[in-house]
């Protein structure tokens, strides 16, 4: 006789239980909404924190480099290395949030808006490989893969075709560089009527409560050399900011993915523009789109979506990611504020336009999907495959232009 119970489901078709999430605070004895309460105030901590460091960049930038800061980056204002710099920068720590901020702050600091505009541009490309990684834990089944790899590097697909299009755009007739300036005219100063009213506001306020805490860092510096005390709060900010990101991050997952794994399930599907916007909602929550695209992939490896649903969530996951540097703008006051704003205003135009044409033309809309479909057919083929798309994109590649046009 079988030893199978008749009624039980087989043991291949039954589901271990989801582990909850861990919270950055389990230390603390708390339990409960305690603990809630508890996240949510080191979020805030947090944010003030974020803010605080890329103040402290602009400042340690302005030091460090006087008002050569475009002579210091002259080997970036190749835009293509300045590409490469963005991809780089965001593979290594895996978060544009962090690439951009940065950027936001080097802006107030001095540094051009043309030599920063690639490198935004590059932090979308960089962002990608973690859901590329995320996928390879589905490698065991071939169908399995070919459906996580297509969904993970359709958003490399889609951030390739976009820079194809934008970037010699941008060369050309300086689209994001004008929209953006348009944009900080409108929402910053004081001729920009109501919305620059309100916005200018918020923005004193949150300087207001912010500024002492770099004000006092730039006052501990301030007796060394102008230059040594740039680095000093450049390293300062930099490390501030990667911490905290990581512990924001965190902290809003264990806060949100819940919520936001309801929203994925109860909109991706609904239609492209539902997809849009659940992935732009999901990322807000959680901000990070390496979270939202990593948890989509296992979703698409499953079969519950396909490729063509998980595509426009991917898509909305780069424009909810732009939160980050409109946040960090806030920590800039008189003259660098507007050059701050107009680089966070950058990164979200362009992956706001980058939307509509790509997606809102027929033409181009499938380009994406095609390329992750044939990209995939070769992973199942042999792993190999995987290892230079990986390396080559994300590491070998940046390196090498960076290097050549260095040395």
């Amino acid at each position: 006789m079988s030893t199978t119970q008749v009624g039980l489901p087989p043991a291949s078709a039954v589901q271990a239980p989801v582990a909850p999430l861990r919270s950055p605070l389990h230390f603390l004895p708390f339990h409960g909404k305690k603990l809630r309460a508890a996240e949510w105030v080191m979020v805030s901590i947090g944010i003030y924190v974020l803010i605080t460091a890329v103040a402290l960049i602009g400042s340690g930038f302005k030091l460090a480099a006087g008002d050569g800061a475009g002579q210091l980056f002259q080997f970036a204002s190749n835009p293509f290395i300045g590409l490469m710099i963005g991809l780089l920068a965001t593979a290594l720590t895996q978060s544009s949030s962090t690439t951009t901020s940065i950027t936001v702050g080097m802006v107030a600091g001095g540094l051009p808006i043309g030599i920063a505009i690639p490198i935004m541009i590059g932090a979308n490309i960089g962002t990608t490989m973690t859901s590329t990684l995320v996928s390879l834990g589905m490698s065991r089944d071939k169908e399995t893969f070919r459906r996580a790899f297509g969904a993970a590097t359709v958003h490399d697909m889609y951030n390739l075709l976009s820079v194809a299009i934008f970037l010699p755009l941008e060369l050309v007739f300086g689209i994001l560089h004008r929209s953006s300036a348009w944009l900080t005219a409108q929402t910053s100063g004081s001729d920009g009527g109501v919305v620059a009213t309100v916005f200018t506001a918020v923005g004193e306020v949150v300087r207001a409560v912010t500024s002492p805490g770099s004000a006092f860092l730039t006052g501990l510096v301030s007796p060394l050399p102008a230059v040594a005390a740039g680095l000093i709060l450049i390293v300062l900010g930099v490390l501030g900011i990667l911490a905290v990101i990581n512990l924001i991050g965190r902290l809003l997952k264990v806060l949100m993915v819940g919520r936001a794994q309801r929203i994925l399930h109860a909109a991706i599907g609904r239609g492209p523009l539902s997809g849009i916007a659940s992935g732009t909602l999901m990322t807000v929550m959680v901000q990070s789109s390496t979270t939202t695209t990593s948890l989509a992939v296992p979703l698409a490896g499953s079969g519950t979506f396909s490729l063509k649903q998980i595509y426009p969530f991917t898509i909305g996951a780069n424009i909810g990611t732009t939160l980050t540097a409109l946040i960090a703008a806030f920590a800039f006051t008189g003259a660098e504020a507007g050059p701050a704003l107009q680089a966070a205003y950058v990164h979200l135009l362009y992956n706001v336009f980058c939307a509509l044409v790509i997606f809102g033309l027929p033409l181009l809309r499938p380009l994406p999907v095609l390329g992750a479909q044939w990209l995939a057919s070769l992973a199942v083929r042999s792993k190999v495959y995987v290892a230079a798309w990986v390396l080559g994109m994300f590491v070998i590649v940046p390196i090498t232009l960076i290097a050549a046009t260095v040395w």
